[in-house]
């Protein structure tokens, strides 16, 4: 089992030919992702790394049957392409775009939720469920299949994550970049729900940082639901300054509970496993799981 993607997954590229695009579709054909075509508007009718190109989402769904979708489109137009998505009846779209403006994720994000389809991301290295499917920007070879799941605000923590955890003799069952926007499709709470339901996954990492409440409504979450599964917790930004962003759009201490030492705080009082260094993640998870 998985959760989101694996290897039956259709996949389709919403900028396909742009250089992002193709750079992350090629790698991803070379994982071994199942992808059945790309968009990009005005190219329809060609062929981009050997699969077929279209004009709009509707005729790749139409044509290919493709249930899930990467968006690499511009910010000013990505809103647009998930809305395209979620309208085609695209079950799973994954949006690495950075810098969408808030209030297009605004109208985007219950848009797509209406039309029954899981939104991941935007400003996320995307899913990956190793020797299946990577949907996403990460380097796959630093995956190894296993037990453990992994829900992560950082794209690149996420990459030290699953490499502490491989090294554990763990290995991963499907890896989430949630994203690191104010306004994100699919939440740490929500990414936990559907790891802790998958009977593959054993234990969870999940890696936050300052700014919003995620965390602690996830791990409000874990305690009510029995703390079915060990969770492994890291928060990152723990010397950031009140006021100032770091890094992601959405990382920015607002007020007390949103600072690292508040969440961590929380998540401990909730029964999960939580370390103050992500070197820590592995060796923490192997204890928790014997």
């Amino acid at each position: 089992m998985s959760v989101l993607v694996n290897k039956d997954s259709k996949i389709i590229v919403q900028g396909f030919t742009g250089s992002e695009g193709t750079f992350h579709a090629s790698q991803m054909i070379e994982y071994g992702s199942n992808v059945v075509g790309g968009v990009t508007p005005g190219k329809g009718g060609q062929t981009h790394l050997d699969k077929p190109v279209f004009n709009t989402v509707k005729e790749a769904v139409d044509t290919t049957g493709a249930d899930v979708s990467i968006i690499f489109v511009p910010p000013a137009f990505a809103a647009d392409a998930i809305m395209e998505a979620a309208d085609a009846g695209i079950k799973v779209i994954i949006t690495i775009t950075e810098g969408i403006p808030v209030k297009d994720m605004m109208n985007a994000k219950p848009y797509a939720k209406k039309r029954g389809a899981t939104l991941v991301g935007p400003n996320c290295p995307g899913v990956i469920t190793p020797g299946e499917a990577k949907v996403g920007i990460m380097p796959g070879f630093v995956f190894k299949k296993g037990k453990v799941g992994i829900v992560s605000k950082s794209g690149t923590l996420t990459y030290e994550a699953a490499d502490q955890v491989v090294k554990a003799g763990l290995g991963i069952t499907t890896a989430i970049g949630i994203g690191g926007d104010p306004i994100i499709g699919t939440s740490t709470k929500e990414a936990v729900q559907l790891l802790m339901e998958d009977p593959e996954t054993e234990g969870i990492v999940m890696i936050g940082e300052i700014g919003g409440n995620y965390e602690a409504e996830a791990a409000r979450w874990i305690k009510e639901n029995g703390n079915k599964k060990p969770v492994v917790g890291f928060i990152a930004g723990q010397t950031a300054p009140p006021g100032r962003r770091m890094g992601h759009a959405g990382a920015i201490i607002g007020g007390a509970d949103d600072t690292a030492e508040a969440k961590m705080k929380i998540m401990a009082e909730n029964g999960v496993h939580v370390v103050k260094s992500p070197a820590d993640i592995g060796e923490t998870m192997l204890k928790a799981l014997s």
